[in-house]
């Protein structure tokens, strides 16, 4: 891991001043003990269930930060924002709280539970292609010709600092637990996350392990940390981590993943079905395979913690059809 002093970098204040942003607004998700869990890795396990924030994911924390530093008079111009699924549902939430107009661009393969979110919450949703740059660019379109404002998915300060918001929480509570030294998995997506987790984590527990955990068809963060700089791979827009197939890591999430985070790996789609079915029968949890992918990552024996250990679950946006169709022959 290489430490930066780079001063773009979000500070641990900054993510202090979101989390006071959300107080009232997001739900300050609990660390579960795992027991289950702990049996089979041989360290004490806690799930960090963010399939229970506001709009189904963890997204909420960043978007609503985000939007809550516009100025009045543009956050009435509207909203737009290029998503899989989990950031147009937080956009469109975040509209709505503000009672302001939200676009959301979405892939045609998005889930149906995804779309009927971002609809419920009054988002209206744009369909784009399949890949985050064709929703990029339609999103962009949207932003030129009506006047809106373009709410990035995450490569922004506003975005990463609301994200951090949940690492500020998994180390308040893992020092009132008492933890000591602790590893942390989270969810490589455009980076966003595991960017403002691990800036959380690490300011407040240097001896604390992050590792990120990303889609083995979509490393696009294994891949740039080869590189020491971003690169643009080969999309792949069928993985069932549909939440996390971005094709280049984002530029500043980036940075902060080369000064805070210690390791990243990756876990085949063959892993995630039994993740999801282990976190909905033994504790009763509905995760998404990204959300899931933390858990795959101990169950497969790619991440073999040492000290006590949090995997953070993203999320927990599919529909019950998605879920018969995913867990069908799946045991635990």
């Amino acid at each position: 891991m290489t430490r930066s002093a780079n001063s773009t970098l979000v500070s641990l204040d900054d993510i202090r001043r979101a989390a006071a942003t959300l107080r009232d607004v997001a739900v300050r998700t609990p660390l579960l003990r795992s027991y289950d869990l702990e049996q089979r890795v041989g360290v004490p396990v806690y799930l960090k269930p963010e399939m229970l924030q506001r709009g189904g994911a963890f997204k909420l924390r960043g978007a609503y930060t985000f939007v809550s530093r516009l100025s009045a008079v543009d956050r009435a111009k509207g909203l737009v924002a290029p998503s899989s699924g989990n950031h147009g549902q937080a956009v469109a939430l975040a509209a709505r709280l503000y009672g302001v107009k939200a676009t959301i661009v979405m892939p045609t393969t998005a889930p149906r539970a995804k779309v009927a979110g971002a609809e419920r919450l009054g988002g209206r949703v744009v369909f784009a292609g399949t890949t985050t740059a064709e929703r990029m660019a339609k999103a962009t379109e949207i932003v030129e010709q009506e006047g809106a404002i373009l709410v990035p998915p995450y490569d922004d300060a506003s975005i990463i600092a609301g994200q951090g918001t949940g690492g500020l929480e998994i180390a308040e509570d893992a020092m009132a637990l008492g933890l000591g030294d602790y590893a942390v998995l989270v969810q490589v997506g455009g980076g966003g996350l595991s960017a403002g987790v691990s800036t959380a984590i690490k300011q407040l527990t240097p001896n604390a392990r992050v590792i990120g955990i990303e889609p083995s068809n979509s490393p696009k963060l294994s891949h740039a940390r080869a590189a020491g700089a971003p690169v643009t791979i080969a999309a792949n827009p069928h993985g069932l981590a549909d939440g996390l197939l971005a094709v280049r890591i984002g530029n500043l999430t980036f940075e902060h993943h080369q000064a805070y985070l210690d390791d990243v790996v990756a876990v085949g789609d063959s892993e995630l079905p039994l993740a999801v079915r282990f976190l909905l029968d033994r504790h009763k949890l509905v995760a998404e395979p990204s959300g899931a992918i933390t858990v795959a990552a101990l169950l497969a024996g790619i991440v073999k913690p040492t000290t006590p250990v949090v995997c953070l679950l993203s999320g927990g946006n599919i529909e019950f059809d998605g879920l018969q169709e995913l867990l069908g022959g799946t045991t635990t």
